[in-house]
């Protein structure tokens, strides 16, 4: 008996399940572009405000464009709140002063204090958190106190006549050597360093009318010191009050 096989019918909708899947492949991919796109228009912004602020804190842009200026000569205006630059970014970076204005007050106050450099009282010198003025015991300090000589006070009214004029913040920082200290007002040496300080904050504000705010005090006793403690001139370099102005940009 001869069994008749049934024609096999081929299927012409296959390429259905072929097409489906490159349409969602598709839409997969158009999602991830559209999702990048936002985040670059977002950056776009941040570069564009910090780009504007850099510019016109050089001057080269007037504030919110000023008289004699074009749409042409001036990037577009960007509103910070529409874009937020967060603290540290490098967007953020480019609004804090300008590494050649510590180097400016570098030249002036080497200028104002030529006399007290040359005889080892003052040293000026630029750090990793901006200018340091390092006012050394020699000059400015009797032994184991903490007040400003008088016959000083004529050169420490140099250093801040020049400091009242910028915006930076300043840090102060009292300083000793490692030979330990025991007096009826001092019992170690971190109360003398601190106390050196505070003298120094109290004096620009209530002497010489520094904004509070602009200042801060730290006391390192004998534990960062810029010399070799074992001789006498390096003992001398450690006994100091560390004027830091800091080049990173005030917090309001």
């Amino acid at each position: 008996m001869i069994r008749h096989r049934k024609p096999e019918t081929v299927s012409h909708e296959r390429w259905l399940v072929s097409y489906a899947d490159f349409i969602t492949l598709l839409f997969a991919f158009f999602v991830v572009l559209y999702s990048s796109a936002q985040v670059d228009k977002r950056r776009v912004g941040q570069l564009a405000v910090a780009i504007q602020t850099a510019f016109q804190e050089l001057g080269a842009f007037p504030p919110n464009g000023g008289a004699g200026s074009t749409a042409s000569d001036q990037l577009p205006t960007v509103s910070p709140e529409a874009h937020a630059i967060p603290a540290g970014s490098p967007a953020a970076a480019a609004t804090r002063p300008r590494d050649n204005d510590i180097t400016d007050l570098t030249e002036q106050l080497k200028r104002a204090l030529a006399s007290e450099i040359a005889k080892n009282e003052i040293s000026i010198w630029i750090g990793p958190e901006g200018l340091v003025i390092s006012l050394r015991e020699v000059g400015f300090f009797d032994s184991g106190s903490s007040t400003i000589r008088p016959q000083a006070r004529p050169s420490f009214s140099r250093v801040v006549g020049t400091l009242r004029k910028q915006p930076h913040r300043l840090r102060i920082e009292g300083h000793t050597d490692n030979v330990p200290i025991h007096t009826a007002r001092f019992a170690s040496n971190w109360e003398l360093s601190t106390a050196r300080a505070t003298e120094v904050v109290r004096l620009l504000i209530t002497d010489y009318g520094f904004p509070p705010d602009r200042l801060s005090a730290a006391g390192y006793g004998e534990f960062h010191p810029v010399a070799d403690n074992l001789t006498t001139a390096g003992r001398e370099n450690n006994r100091r009050v560390d004027v830091v102005v800091l080049s990173e940009a005030r917090q309001p």
